[in-house]
């Protein structure tokens, strides 16, 4: 029986915020203590500093400072968008994909009968991404979305998006007038030359595209809370009318601002310095997909994602994902994630998150080892 307890499941950091960045938050509280520095409501778009960092450090100035929305976070924002796009729309998601793309459908009223054939709800179309296909779905081939959601580096799979899909991605999108919303969380954690970060790499994605990001994987801001949203100027609703205007008086009205000592940390990420200590935290995470990657191809698994994603997504060949989850769970006391729960299409396959600390990573691969060592 094993002591305790590992967790490879919810994508959750456990590494403590570096220094300089911890710096940030510190000293935004201490401005509170002092009547000269204290500031109470700010912009409900962010402080305009760290909106001008955003859009220079990480954009490269492909997008402008005015068009970058300060939050608490990309799930919120995911459902601050759905209350813009109101319920009578058709989204389409990767299968598997994060389930808060189609939980926040639903809660909108896009619901009805899977029809099999097409993979399409009333109001949701599912897009398939197999192992055969890499896990990239066949986008020009499915049933017209109003709203396409993509997030790349994908959660559950791993898989990063290269230009030459991304770009079709978007041409489809134009073409179809279909707004795209992408998700680029696990952005930093792309190493290999030629894949892009975000979406506004790619020609055209100002006129077609949603960008929504965070800084809870970047810096452990998991329980900080800290994301953003780039709504492109450029993007227009069928009408002509201005997208970028309604998500300003959707975040304006339901929304005070992120908190002033959180976007005090914000803005130290973003220094050299803090920029320095997010590349150290990623190669820690990416290293520990790697030790998970490899254990589990020795066993002859075959493995997909932790090359440029946190997360390695496991073919059970056909096997159920909740008997291996209970069966890994039981007998080696490790948490996983069935993929089933990424949609039906992630039936089949076990997601294992690599943010665990160093010693926990260790400690499950010694014990997914015995444990195939003994049915051998």
């Amino acid at each position: 029986m094993a002591d305790r307890l590992v967790s490879l499941g919810i994508g959750d950091t456990t590494q403590p915020i570096p220094t300089h960045i911890l710096s940030g938050l510190s000293g935004a509280v201490e401005k509170l203590g002092d009547a000269s520095t204290y500031s109470g409501y700010g912009a409900e778009q962010g402080m305009g500093p760290l909106r001008e960092k955003i859009a220079s450090k990480l954009y490269n100035g492909l997008i402008d400072p005015s068009e970058v929305f300060v939050s608490d976070g990309a799930k919120c924002d995911i459902m601050r968008l759905q209350t813009m796009f109101g319920y009578d729309v058709v989204s389409a998601v990767q299968d598997p994909s994060y389930p808060v793309y189609v939980d926040t459908s639903v809660m909108q009223g896009q619901t009805g009968e899977l029809e099999e054939e097409s993979r399409q709800f009333d109001g949701i179309v599912y897009m398939p991404c197999t192992a055969e296909n890499n896990f990239m779905p066949d986008v020009a081939s499915l049933p017209r979305a109003d709203i396409v959601y993509f997030c790349s580096p994908n959660n559950p799979t791993g898989v990063a998006a290269n230009k030459e899909q991304l770009t079709e991605l978007v041409n489809v999108c134009r073409e179809r007038g279909s707004i795209l919303v992408f998700d680029a969380a696990y952005a930093p954690f792309i190493r290999e030359e030629g894949v892009p970060k975000s979406i506004f790499e790619i020609p055209g994605a100002k006129e077609c595209a949603i960008e929504v990001n965070s800084f809870s994987k970047y810096a452990g801001f998991t329980g900080v809370r800290l994301g953003w949203t780039v709504v492109p100027h450029d993007l227009k609703w069928a009408d002509g009318s201005s997208v970028h205007t309604d998500f300003n008086r959707v975040m304006t009205t339901t929304f005070n601002g992120a908190s002033n000592i959180v976007q005090g940390g914000g803005l130290a990420c973003l220094d050299d310095e803090g920029m320095a200590e997010i590349n150290s935290l990623i190669d820690y995470y990416l290293e520990n997909a790697q030790i998970l990657k490899t254990t589990f191809e020795d066993m002859g698994y075959k493995v997909f994602g932790g090359t440029n994603a946190p997360y390695i997504f496991i073919s059970l060949e056909g096997g159920s994902s909740w008997d291996q989850f209970n069966t890994f769970l039981e007998e080696c006391q490790v948490v996983t994630i069935p993929g089933a729960g990424f949609g039906p299409g992630g039936e089949g396959f076990l997601r294992l998150s690599a943010f665990a600390p160093r010693d926990g990573i260790i400690e499950a691969c010694k014990r997914f080892k015995e444990n195939y060592d003994s049915k051998k």
